[in-house]
C-alpha cells in the first residue's frame, strides 16, 4: 500500500502566515538584490529548477540567481570537484550510438541517452552502489558570481522560496527538496523515508551539518528521515531558532 502524507493543518496555517508576512516585509530587500544581480551579470534575476518534495511531488523551485548563465551545463565538467564524491565510485561505461544499435534496440537491455548508450545491468548496478554522488555540492564553485557568493553565504538566495511556501509546494521547516537527478538515486528502501516529510526552506540537516567541509551524504539522509518520522511544532520552533546562525555559514561550500 502506498504511503502518502500531507502537511498538518496547523503547520500549513503557520506556513501561510509566516511566508505572507515575510514576503511583504522583505520586498525592499528583494528589490535591492534584484538590482545588484542585474548590474553584475546578464540574465534573469530569478532562477528556477524542478525539485522533488514530499511524496515525490515535483514543482518549480525558485531562487535568486547566484551563478553565471548556463551554469547547469557545466556540472558534468566539474564532477571531480564534488564534495560528496568518493574515489571508489564507479561510472557507467557509455558507448556511442550507431545505426545498428538503434535498429536492434528492442533486442538489447540498454539505457539510451542523447547520443550514447550503456548496458542496463551496468546502469542499475551503478545506481545501487554509487551512493557517493547522490548529492552534488562544489567547494569554491567557479560558476558563482560575486553577488551570488554573498547571497549564498547569507542564504538570501533562498528567500524567493517563500513563494513556494505560500502556495503550498514547501513548508517553512522540512527536508530540502532535491533536484531530479538526486531524487532519482534515492528510490531505495533505505532512503525513500525522507520524502515522507514536507519539503522545507530550513530543516534539521541545515542546522546541524550545513557548511561543514567534510559532507557525509548518508548523515544527510539519516537526518532527513529522522525529521520525516518525528517532526512536530515544537521541533520546528527549535529548528527555526537555530536557523539564523546556520544560515551565516563560514565554509565556502
Amino acid at each position: 500500500m502506498k504511503v502518502k502524507r500531507r502537511i498538518p493543518f496547523i503547520k500549513r496555517a503557520f506556513d501561510i502566515a509566516v511566508s505572507g508576512i515575510l514576503l511583504l516585509l522583505l520586498s525592499p530587500l528583494f528589490l535591492i538584490v534584484a538590482i545588484a544581480i542585474r548590474l553584475e551579470s546578464k540574465g534573469p534575476i530569478f532562477y528556477y529548477a524542478y525539485r522533488v518534495g514530499q511524496n515525490y511531488h515535483t514543482f518549480k523551485f525558485y531562487k535568486f540567481r547566484s551563478m553565471r548563465q548556463n551554469a547547469d551545463q557545466l556540472i558534468d565538467k566539474m564532477k571531480h570537484l564534488n564534495q560528496y564524491a568518493k574515489k571508489s565510485d564507479t561510472t557507467v561505461k557509455e558507448r556511442k550510438l550507431n545505426r545498428s544499435v538503434i535498429a536492434n534496440a528492442e533486442h538489447y537491455d540498454i539505457v539510451v541517452k542523447d547520443d550514447s548508450y550503456s548496458s542496463l545491468h551496468e546502469f542499475e548496478w551503478n545506481k545501487m552502489h554509487n551512493s557517493g554522488n547522490t548529492f552534488v555540492k562544489f567547494k569554491n564553485d567557479p560558476r558563482i558570481t560575486r553577488v551570488g557568493n554573498f547571497i549564498r553565504n547569507t542564504s538570501i538566495d533562498e528567500l524567493p522560496q517563500l513563494w513556494n511556501i505560500f502556495v503550498g509546494d514547501m513548508s517553512v521547516v522540512g527536508n530540502r527538496p532535491l533536484p531530479l537527478y538526486e531524487a532519482e538515486k534515492l528510490t531505495k528502501d533505505s532512503a525513500v523515508g525522507r520524502f515522507l516529510g514536507p519539503a522545507g526552506l530550513t530543516g534539521l540537516w541545515q542546522v546541524t551539518e550545513r557548511g561543514k567541509e567534510n559532507a557525509d551524504p548518508q548523515r544527510r539522509i539519516d537526518l532527513d528521515i529522522e525529521y520525516a518520522q518525528t517532526h512536530n511544532l515544537l521541533m520546528d520552533i527549535k529548528i527555526l531558532i537555530k536557523t539564523p546562525m546556520a544560515a551565516l555559514q563560514q565554509e565556502n561550500v
